[in-house]
């Protein structure tokens, strides 16, 4: 078990991984913020769970070494977390970001990286966590929604919360209006997020602390 992330803002660059399922969009807005420089971190490792999912190629173009693994090669969802961890371990890899990995996480990946994993949700937790939170928000007739990123603690979307960003709702929303604006904001919030972890401005390890 890795202990609560402690990070100095020193100038080393933040090793982070990226796990996603998918298109891949919040992948690269942290690849592209890092290479334009507003990112001091270095993306060691891309973790895919679907070999044809257009992040794998967003990863080949970005230089980014990348672990793609089908689930039903192996005996359970441990099995291939532990080999997950190894990966992670092999490349010294600081925090973890879930943008878009849809598998549910055990206890192998939670506890072996407590502290140092993040995911992005498209509501203002805890309000609609779970999925379709935007169709929910929709749904129950709110005015404001929104995105958080918060610390991966093997709840539905229960961890502490690290940054959130509202959203406004307007007359005539749809689910797909609402979720382009949500994601431009997760495309500018993440790296940020990952960026003031990065320079010691956001503390994880205070943060956990305040929810035990």
């Amino acid at each position: 078990m890795i202990s609560p992330a402690s990070f100095s803002g020193e100038a080393q660059p933040l090793r982070i991984a990226v796990f996603a399922s998918g298109g891949g969009s919040n992948f690269q807005a942290i690849a592209d913020a890092i290479a334009e420089g507003k990112l001091h971190a270095e993306l060691k490792l891309l973790v895919c769970d679907k070999p044809q999912a257009a992040v794998v190629e967003r990863a080949a173009k970005a230089g980014v070494p990348a672990f793609v693994f089908r689930p039903k090669d192996y005996p359970g969802r441990e099995a291939y977390e532990e080999e997950i961890l190894r990966k992670l371990r092999e490349a010294r890899v600081e925090l973890v970001v879930l943008a878009g990995y849809m598998r549910i996480l055990t206890d192998v990946m939670v506890q072996g990286y407590w502290g140092r994993m993040l995911n992005i949700h498209p509501s203002l937790l805890p309000s609609f966590p779970g999925m379709h939170a935007v169709r929910q928000a929709l749904d129950y007739g709110v005015k404001v929604t929104g995105v958080t990123v918060h610390i991966v603690d093997g709840g539905l979307d229960s961890g502490p919360i690290v940054a959130q960003r509202a959203v406004e709702l307007r007359e005539g929303d749809t689910e797909d209006s609402v979720s382009e604006r949500i994601h431009r904001i997760e495309h500018e919030l993440y790296p940020q997020v990952v960026q003031d972890i990065a320079s010691g401005k956001i503390k994880l390890e205070q943060l956990v602390r305040q929810e035990q």
